[in-house]
């Protein structure tokens, strides 16, 4: 017996390409859909791009990108993830915890130990409940004209391995944040 796929358990899935007009497709239009334009901060785009859909619409994403960062007096390379969107009509069902470990799934494969984010504070219990766990230091990032600013959202990590253990002391990205 065929199985109705509006019923169908969703999945997600490796995107070929994520743009506005599928963010708009999630999140609907507006200038902040992510609620930090009063940050001021200036945002990396993701290269790898993960999605549920449901009636062939899109319905959550999740974004990666390769980055380097300094721990302590350490360097090294994490995975940034971020882009992270549930349509506000089908939040509640899971698609975050969905799209999001398709995402690490794909991490993994990409060499860093951790995944890091920045997400607003009222999302930290969210994250929490997924297996991130945040930082207590603050966070350096890169901004353009070459400021390095303090990241104003919460810092969260999660780690890609069972035995990856995160370092102490101060981080700071050489990058744009994701």
């Amino acid at each position: 017996m065929l199985q109705n796929p509006s019923s169908a358990a969703p999945t997600a899935v490796r995107l070929l390409r994520y743009t506005r007009a599928e963010q708009d497709e999630i999140l609907g239009g507006g200038d902040d859909p992510f609620g930090v334009a009063a940050t001021g901060l200036s945002w990396l785009p993701k290269e790898d791009h993960f999605g549920v859909r449901q009636g062939g619409r899109l319905v959550a994403h999740a974004g990666l990108l390769r980055l380097s960062v300094a721990i302590g007096d350490t360097g090294t390379e994490v995975v940034g993830v971020g882009g992270v969107a549930v349509a506000p009509d089908v939040r509640g069902q899971g698609l975050a915890r969905l799209v999001i470990a398709a995402a690490l799934q794909h991490a993994r494969t990409m060499g860093p130990s951790h995944a890091l984010l920045f997400c607003r504070p009222p999302l930290v219990p969210l994250y929490r409940r997924l297996g991130w766990h945040p930082l207590d230091l603050d966070v350096r990032v890169e901004q353009p004209e070459a400021r390095v600013v303090t990241m104003p959202l919460r810092t969260m990590v999660t780690p890609l391995y069972d035995n990856a253990r995160w370092p102490s002391g101060p981080v700071r990205l050489f990058s744009l944040p994701m």
